[in-house]
């Protein structure tokens, strides 16, 4: 179960740096992306620095609460991106499996991390 968590744990972080060093470094193309979603292009860099305090504060497991929120906000932005991708009729992408890898790497960890 150790393993499978922590193979799922670094997926996950790993699928989240991608994303925000996409979105430090291809800004305009993410906020291209965002504007054909109708969401806001401010919140590019906001979210980016937020993706990369989630997988320190996952990785580290040093405050539970926190590390409980950062799960959440991957959750929600991986929700948000599923839907934003159906809905502009977009094939079915990272974002969806992302969000498999998340929900197993959650579960399993509440079940052998402290």
């Amino acid at each position: 179960m150790k393993i499978l968590y922590w193979i799922t744990t670094v997926a996950l972080c790993a699928i989240m740096l991608y994303s925000a060093q996409m979105y430090f470094f291809n800004t305009e193309m993410v906020q291209g992306f965002f504007k054909s979603f109708n969401y806001p292009t401010y919140i590019v860099i906001p979210l980016a620095v937020a993706k990369l305090l989630g997988i320190v504060a996952i990785l580290t497991n040093r405050i539970k609460w926190i590390k409980e929120w950062a799960y959440a906000g991957f959750f929600f932005d991986l929700i948000l991106a599923t839907l934003a991708h159906h809905y502009a009729g977009h094939p079915i992408g990272l974002s969806v499996y992302a969000l498999l890898i998340l929900i197993v790497s959650y579960t399993i960890g509440k079940k052998i991390r402290p």
